[in-house]
């Protein structure tokens, strides 16, 4: 059996203002229709021998990832929480235990979430031969074949032909960090170099039999996690003590660096993680002028960038090689050959506790979605839309009322002891510290416009008494 597992668990802080914290890179749609995890689950449909997936994924992106794959039609084989980042050895280390628990021993072929893979026939070809290198006791990664002196990837350079694989595969004769310019130029010279893609194939036996040699601590803590993990809805949930004893490394540092069975299989597949304004500017769809533009963009003299509307009309005069990013509460400027750097802009944003780093106005929901339409100290308003069947918590509030006024569809509103019903152009009142709740019982979206008022209006001014989700 082949078992794909997605690891889900980045933030992606340099294609910030589009991702963020809260809402990261692979739940977005940058190319096509899908996001970047549904695209990574549509690109894992070529056999009936493959699983459905195991993902790994923040807690808190729990209900994001769930519906990922609900809207393509597809069910995973298990949602795995991790109650914090550590890095990717620990998340596979899970993914092996959970996959051997019923005795079995699969092919893991571990993908991030959030890479762009343009040439499918080339990815599956490469699998077929890393599969067939797993199942004769190798850990194989994916070498991509290089096609500039790329600084912001770490290289894999290559040892001798792996015996009957020819040209197919090789032996690793070591991992290198990402270089500076001039030895990145050697690389690429030399024909004996990859880019290190992240992407693994090894038997769940193998890669722990290999952890419990290089890196035992980390086996025996994710052990532990997983033995009192405890399932919650449709999500197992690792034990945040046990997980958090973990050390936080990389499986290229845990293992691949220091076992004497990793291999490397060559691929020209159009490969990019995505790590940047520059590389999307590389491989996505370009104007007549090299320009990469999506949204509402009036865009005159302008060559050689990467222009993007999320919210309202962008217009761009004589620029040349620049990024300029709208969102509806930030706005990114900078050169391309800075775009690496925006991480800095991040962090320093994150040192002022600014709220545009962990989510955008709009603030997805299990049960929908709210917006802030515009707020003051004392009041705020937001739209509230609230999908067929769903409701939200049963909550109240210390610091804050609530007037609630229905401009799409019906809803049913619990408020004390009392049940009221709705629909637009109707209205409720919600006083502070009232228990209450509010549900979609139609086949449309419940919208609503709600109105706060009070001393503080903070998210984290919510007691929930009941809440369909486990939160």
């Amino acid at each position: 059996m082949i078992l794909p597992v997605i690891l889900a668990g980045g933030s992606g802080t340099r294609l910030w203002p589009l991702s963020r914290d809260h809402y990261p890179k692979q739940l977005l749609t940058l190319f096509g229709e899908g996001t970047m995890m549904q695209e990574t689950a549509r690109r894992l449909k070529i056999a009936d021998s493959l699983a459905p997936p195991l993902v790994l994924c923040n807690e808190s992106h729990r209900f994001f990832v769930a519906e990922q794959f609900r809207l393509i039609g597809e069910k995973p084989g298990a949602i795995i929480l991790e109650p914090l980042g550590k890095n990717t050895a620990p998340a596979v280390a899970v993914a092996a235990i959970k996959a051997c628990e019923k005795g079995e021993d699969p092919v893991l072929v571990v993908l991030p979430a959030d890479h762009f893979i343009e040439n499918l026939k080339a990815f599956h070809k490469a699998l077929e031969v890393a599969v067939l290198l797993a199942k004769e006791g190798y850990c194989a990664t994916f070498g991509i074949v290089p096609d500039s002196p790329e600084t912001g990837y770490g290289y894999i350079q290559r040892g001798q032909p792996m015996p009957n694989f020819g040209q197919n595969a090789f032996e690793v004769a070591r991992f290198v960090e990402k270089p500076a310019p001039q030895t990145a130029k050697k690389y690429l010279e030399t024909g004996q170099y990859y880019w290190n893609s992240g992407m693994f194939v090894f038997t769940a036996s193998n890669i722990l039999d290999q952890m419990r040699i290089h890196a035992p601590q980390v086996v025996e803590a994710c052990t532990e996690a997983v033995r009192l993990g405890i399932e919650d809805l449709d999500f197992f949930r690792l034990d945040a003590e046990a997980f958090s004893c973990c050390p936080s490394i990389s499986l290229d540092y845990a293992v691949m660096e220091k076992t004497a069975n990793a291999c490397v299989v060559p691929v020209d597949m159009g490969w990019s993680d995505l790590g940047s304004w520059e590389a999307l500017w590389k491989v996505g769809a370009k104007d007549d002028k090299q320009n990469v533009i999506s949204g509402d963009v009036c865009a005159h003299d302008v060559t050689d960038c990467v222009l993007r509307a999320e919210s309202r009309l962008l217009a761009a005069v004589g620029l040349s090689g620049h990024v300029v990013v709208e969102t509806s509460d930030a706005v990114l400027v900078a050169p391309r050959s800075h775009a690496q750097q925006v991480r800095h802009v991040v962090e320093k944003l994150r040192e002022q506790k600014r709220g545009e780093v962990l989510s955008h106005k709009k603030v997805l929901r299990p049960w929908g979605s709210y917006e802030i339409i515009t707020e003051d100290s004392r009041f705020q308003v937001k739209r509230l839309v609230v999908k067929p069947g769903a409701r939200l918590s049963l909550q109240k509030h210390y610091h804050r009322a609530e007037h609630w006024v229905v401009v799409r569809g019906t809803g049913i509103i619990t408020c004390g002891e009392k049940h009221i019903t709705v629909k637009e152009d109707e209205s409720a009142y919600i006083p502070l510290g009232t228990v209450h709740r509010l549900e979609n019982p139609g086949s449309i979206p419940l919208e609503i416009v709600e109105v706060q008022t009070g001393a503080y209006l903070g998210e984290d001014d919510i007691v929930r008494v009941e809440d369909d989700y486990g939160r």
